[in-house]
This record gives C-alpha cells, sequence and structure tokens, in this order.
C-alpha cells in the first residue's frame, strides 16, 4: 500500500523540471549519456546535501542501502561512485547554474513583500564574498597563495529574506572590487558593502545606473566639507555632512558631491563614517542599513556550517562548481518551500528534520507537527492521504 510520497519526492516537487529539461537540453547536458542523466545528478546532489553525504562512497553505500526507494526519489538505480564521478567532470555547471538562477527569481518574488526596515520598502542588497581555502596539488586551476589554492563566492544577497540574487565564483586571487563590473544594477536599489569595494570610478557607474551605494569610509579618504546637515547627537550621529572629493583622479573618478556620517556607537564608544550618494533617508535610518549588512556575513557562516560546500566530490573545476550550484539550488528550494508551505520552522530546523527524514513516507506538514498554520488541524488526516508519483 502506497502511504504517500517521501519528503524528499515532496521537497522535489518544487522543482521546475519542465524548465530544468529545457536548461538541460539548451547545454546539450544528457548527449550519450545512458546511466545518470543530468536531473538525477542533482537528485542525487541534493540528496548528498540534505542528509550531509561527505563523499562519492557514501553517497553510493547509503543510497545503495535504500534501493526499495529509490524510484520515489525519481532515480532508476543506485548510481556507482565512479558513475558520479565521471558525471560531475563532464556535466556542463552552467545547467545547474541555470536551475539555480531560476530557482533564486522565484524565492525572491515570494520574499518580496518582507521588509528588511520597518517602514522602509525599497530593496536592499549587501554585497560580500568569501574564501574557501582548497589544497594546491589537487586544485591547481584555483591559484591563492604560493602554498595554496583558494575559491573565491563572491554574493549578492537580497535582505529581503537573505536570498543570494548574484553569485560569482572566481579563484582566490581575484580582487572583491571587480565584482562591481558584472553586477546586475536594479535602479532604486541600495547596495552595502564593506570598505574593500571602495573605487570612486565603480561607485559612479552605479550612481549613473539610479542604484544608491552605502559603504564605510576609508581613514586615507582625502575629501573637504562642503556644507553640514544638522545633526541628532543623542541617536549617536555626530555629523551629517555633504563632501567633495580632493584629488585629480578621485574628482574626476566622482566628480559629484558624496554623503558622509559619522556615527559614534553609544554601546562600543566606537566611530565609524559611513559614505553614500543616498541624500533622501534621514542619517539614522543610513547607519540601521549598514548594520544590516552583517546578514551576508551570517549566510556565508550558515552555508559553511550546514551545506556541503567546503569537502568537494570531485577535483575538476567543473566538479567543484557544479556541486556548488547544486547546494545554493538546494538551499534555495527550501527557503521555496519553507514560505510556500507557510512552515514556521527555522531554515536550520527545516533541513535538520529533513536530513534524518528524507525517506520516510508522510506529509511535510506532519513532520514539522503544527507549524504548518493552514494544516494545523490535519496532520493526522494528512498521514492517510495517498499521493500519485
Amino acid at each position: 500500500m502506497n502511504a504517500g510520497k517521501t519528503l524528499f519526492a515532496q521537497v522535489m516537487e518544487f522543482v521546475p523540471w519542465k524548465t530544468f529539461s529545457r536548461i538541460i537540453v539548451r547545454h546539450n547536458g544528457d548527449a550519450g549519456t545512458r546511466t545518470l542523466s543530468s536531473a538525477e545528478l542533482f537528485r542525487v546532489l541534493a540528496f548528498s546535501q540534505l542528509t550531509w553525504r561527505e563523499s562519492l562512497r557514501d553517497i553510493e553505500a547509503c543510497l545503495g542501502a535504500n534501493a526499495g526507494k529509490l524510484f520515489h526519489m525519481g532515480l532508476r538505480s543506485a548510481p556507482a561512485r565512479s558513475t558520479l564521478a565521471d558525471a560531475l567532470n563532464s556535466r556542463d555547471w552552467r545547467i545547474y547554474h541555470a536551475l539555480a538562477m531560476r530557482l533564486v527569481a522565484r524565492a525572491r518574488a515570494l520574499y518580496a513583500d518582507e521588509r528588511v526596515l520597518d517602514e522602509f520598502d525599497d530593496a536592499v542588497y549587501a554585497l560580500d564574498s568569501t574564501t574557501i581555502d582548497l589544497c594546491l596539488s589537487l586544485f591547481d586551476w584555483a591559484p591563492f597563495r604560493s602554498t595554496k589554492a583558494a575559491i573565491k563566492l563572491h554574493t549578492l544577497l537580497d535582505l529581503r529574506g537573505a536570498i543570494p540574487s548574484f553569485i560569482h565564483i572566481s579563484n582566490g586571487k581575484m580582487h572583491d572590487v571587480r565584482v562591481l563590473d558584472m553586477l546586475p544594477v536594479e535602479p532604486g536599489a541600495i547596495y552595502v558593502m564593506d570598505r574593500g569595494y571602495i573605487d570612486y570610478k565603480r561607485l559612479f557607474a552605479l550612481h549613473q545606473a539610479g542604484a544608491f551605494f552605502l559603504t564605510r569610509a576609508k581613514e586615507t579618504m582625502d575629501a573637504r566639507r562642503v556644507y553640514s546637515s544638522p545633526a541628532d547627537r543623542t541617536s549617536g550621529i555626530v555629523c551629517d555632512q555633504r563632501v567633495r572629493l580632493n584629488g585629480y583622479y578621485a574628482q574626476k573618478h566622482y566628480p559629484e558631491h558624496l554623503r558622509r556620517i559619522r556615527y559614534r556607537d553609544p554601546q562600543t564608544a566606537k566611530t565609524l563614517v559611513f559614505l553614500t550618494n543616498n541624500t533622501a533617508l534621514d542619517a539614522a535610518t543610513i547607519c540601521a542599513l549598514y548594520k544590516c549588512r552583517w546578514q551576508v556575513e551570517l549566510f556565508f557562516k550558515w552555508i559553511k556550517q550546514h551545506l556541503r560546500i567546503k569537502r568537494f566530490l570531485g577535483t575538476s573545476e567543473n566538479a567543484v562548481k557544479t556541486q556548488i550550484w547544486a547546494a545554493i539550488a538546494t538551499y534555495v528550494l527550501i527557503a521555496i518551500v519553507k514560505k510556500e508551505l507557510r512552515i514556521e520552522a527555522s531554515l536550520y530546523t527545516f533541513l535538520q528534520i529533513l536530513s534524518v527524514s528524507v525517506f520516510e513516507k508522510t506529509h511535510i506538514s506532519c513532520a514539522f507537527g503544527d507549524k504548518l498554520n493552514e494544516n494545523r488541524n490535519n496532520c493526522a488526516a494528512n498521514s492517510q492521504i495517498s499521493f500519485d508519483f
């Protein structure tokens, strides 16, 4: 008797498979494939992310031990580790990049109504990068230093829901500021970044595109005050000024005024100097928005702790990028499921429950108890529903 779909199968239903099929055809992903298709490879990689499998042998053993349940996962049979290794090296990583971006667009639409700050509806993005250290002898295509390799994940995080709207994977030598040339600029949006992204020519390009930037000024910044606005010192605002850059090249690269806000944290007594081109928001809101930049640091910490992106199943560039994009797609997919089903549990709790229950045949609402609002009183009834795979 079919008691229902497994939790893994229910999560996979939120993948846009028709769109994914067109992506695979576009990249000729299944040409000459007989045993493990590109779609099946994604299911295997998503399974490894959700259940914390750390090696090809680990994946092979775990799937082989549950051979009777693989059909309900969308797999024909348990793939051998050699088949997985070949697939990671041969399947174009752009297939999984395109799938992740499709899921990102869907997730951003779902979380668009969330606010970063109360009574603030504009889009706010946090830009930063994180480094993943690698072994130079195995990953020689990603040079970083003389004794080790590394890759960087340059990430633009939509703070409405903590959804990565843009990610670029580079070797460790690429400077952070260069990612500003690749950034998809949204007019009217606010881009919050640290001092490593200060390049006046690139910042002026953001300004001309109709976007706003917010960063911290460098200590060596050479500028003169043009005029000052009234500042509420009780809120920690020391001064709110319009400044013009000094220096021939600085003036040439950014010929207009900038807004400089000096803020003194009443708790730590630390003084911070913010730099922005937004003259409409009050100084306190500017300071609060920069504080929200910390969410991108928490995002990096979270994915490194809960996704498998620090230990890789292959050593080639294609294998590493395939695994990273599959991990990002899985993260965004879980965020979509959580939002669409209105699950109140945190993303961490959601993943923890899935990691030990992927083969359970129960409705998601039952797995999370009473946390699904609309099915709060129907958990027992849902467990009797028969699903057609």
